[in-house]
């Protein structure tokens, strides 16, 4: 039986398959991803080419079919147009059927036309990459069968799944469905882990759809982005250049209240404005209500504490009405609600400008400093020392 040129050991076999996957995925997320859907940062043309060839040999997948499709995603996410939805699609389907989902929406012209623009278009892309997908996954089949023989195909197969599974079903599945959240955006994205390794980086996906322009994922200083590191290694090697990233607050003197530049560091910095009004009031003043409330309430102050921190797009108007009984009970956990809610409507009012924010944050903060709210009262004072990242 022919056993191919190369003879490994079973524990060389094994690293050769994550090597070579490990390759796959950081392709998808440094070139695919950040790079072609998102314009996030510039590769070098060699390095990009090289990132197409070897999704072309080991995935077959086409970078126009896959970059629109995933801008539709942010543009529809959750809904009835959404190509990969959990919530609307299911767990199940998205998890095990995510590569049939792909290449149902992959088929749509229109889908094609409206959110792949930009995409390469040249002589090898039309001719070869696009035309003749599935030919470099053929080819690698023939090399790996040559060079290790039947170990060659098992090592194939693996590569066939490994991007179907991980990307299509994991991150758009999972990713959508349970873990932990920094941010409270109008859709159900989660950070599967705050360690992004085994999938370069993209299991960081609520902090990935808050801010999806960004070049790194990771947010918090404990989150480690793996697709970034890479990043930063082609930019040190001349061979990336990175557009954006997300927004960083920084915190100034105390200020004796609120100015123009307080309000253009809160624009930029608003979803971790609510980030921490979620973390500085809404959960230790819940805490403190839920230990005073009667045993009966307690349970139900819990339910009210898991709506309350979603975004209001996330609660359907049975959620709302419920959620508004169940405050009625406390008018401390009544209030922090509401001081959220107004503090959000400041910033998505679209046609403010910084002087209306300001004029309707001093009302917001004066209010606030009178409710008699320890924990109000105290992120008043965070809020006046919000302050530009300085330039670099």
């Amino acid at each position: 039986m022919f056993n191919g040129l190369l003879d490994f050991s079973l524990w060389e076999y094994v690293a050769l398959t994550l090597i070579l996957t490990h390759v796959t995925i950081v392709s998808v997320t440094v070139f695919l991803h950040r790079h072609q859907a998102h314009r996030a940062l510039e590769l070098h043309p060699a390095l990009s080419h090289f990132f197409r060839f070897w999704l072309w040999l080991t995935t077959g997948m086409v970078t126009r079919e896959w970059v629109a499709i995933h801008r539709k995603h942010h543009a529809k996410c959750e809904t009835e147009e959404d190509p990969h939805s959990p919530q609307t699609r299911g767990l199940s389907k998205v998890l095990w059927q995510g590569a049939e989902l792909y290449r149902e929406e992959a088929a749509k012209v229109e889908t094609l036309e409206k959110y792949g623009k930009g995409t390469p278009g040249d002589w090898l892309e039309r001719n070869l990459y696009q035309r003749y997908n599935y030919l470099g996954i053929t080819f690698l089949a023939v090399i790996q069968f040559l060079l290790f023989g039947p170990a060659g195909i098992a090592i194939w197969a693996v590569q066939m799944i490994w991007i179907p599974f991980w990307a299509a079903g994991v991150i758009n599945g999972i990713g959508h469905y349970w873990g932990y959240r920094n941010f409270e955006i109008p859709n159900t994205a989660t950070n599967i882990v705050p360690w992004g390794i085994l999938i370069g980086g993209e299991e960081l996906h609520n902090n990935h759809h808050a801010f999806g322009s960004s070049a790194k994922l990771s947010n918090r200083w404990w989150e480690f982005d793996l697709g970034w590191f890479y990043i930063r290694l082609f930019s040190l090697l001349g061979l990336a250049r990175v557009h954006k990233v997300a927004p960083r607050r920084a915190f100034a003197a105390e200020r004796s209240q609120l100015d123009i530049e307080t309000i253009k560091a809160l624009t930029v910095n608003r979803l971790q404005l609510l980030s921490d009004y979620r973390r500085q009031v809404l959960k230790p003043v819940f805490r403190v209500e839920i230990s005073r409330a009667r045993k009966p309430l307690r349970r139900l102050y819990r339910k009210a504490r898991r709506m309350a921190r979603l975004d209001g797009a996330l609660l359907s108007e049975g959620d709302r009405r419920q959620l508004t009984e169940l405050l009625g009970n406390n008018s401390t956990l009544e209030t922090v609600y509401q001081f959220k809610l107004q503090l959000q409507e400041i910033w998505e009012q679209h046609a403010a400008n910084h002087e209306m924010r300001l004029e309707a944050l001093r009302k917001w903060s004066a209010q606030a400093e009178s409710s008699g709210i320890a924990a109000l009262e105290e992120f008043v004072l965070i809020v006046r020392r919000y302050a530009m990242v300085p330039a670099h």
